[in-house]
């Protein structure tokens, strides 16, 4: 499995409205997409930087993941991730090195791409997230 680049860094965070504008005003990053994703319970706003994305996410009810990662820990980085060319294939290497996966198989994400997650467990500590530009074949 040989990444690409870095797809995005999420952040969690508690006003969605707030943090769009810290990073738009203070940082000059430019918002390019903003999606509610039903499946996982997340509102998320995307601020193009270079070729990859600082990804804000905001919990839309109370028991999604995003939701209970702000209630543990409190605002701040949720996962990196990483863009590869085929999600199948780089997840299907992690499973086998003997990764421990949420996704075992990989599923829609946000902006039409495919996207699964590795469990920190198995990368020191942070969420990992593949994605793949495009629906998977």
């Amino acid at each position: 499995m040989r990444p690409i680049e870095i797809d995005h860094v999420a952040i969690a965070v508690r006003n969605l409205e707030e943090a769009v504008c810290y990073y738009r005003d203070a940082l000059g990053a430019n918002l390019e997409h903003r999606e509610v994703i039903e499946s996982d319970g997340v509102e998320e706003a995307l601020l193009k930087v270079a070729e990859s994305y600082i990804q804000l996410l905001t919990p839309t009810r109370p028991d999604s993941p995003v939701a209970k990662f702000l209630e543990k820990r409190g605002e701040g980085l949720h996962h990196i991730g990483w863009r590869v060319e085929d999600c199948d294939s780089a997840l299907e290497e992690l499973k086998a090195s003997g990764a421990e996966v949420i996704d075992v198989h990989p599923r829609p994400g946000s902006r039409g791409t495919t996207v699964a997650f590795v469990h920190p467990k198995s990368s020191f500590g942070t969420l990992v997230e593949l994605v793949q530009e495009g629906e998977s074949h």
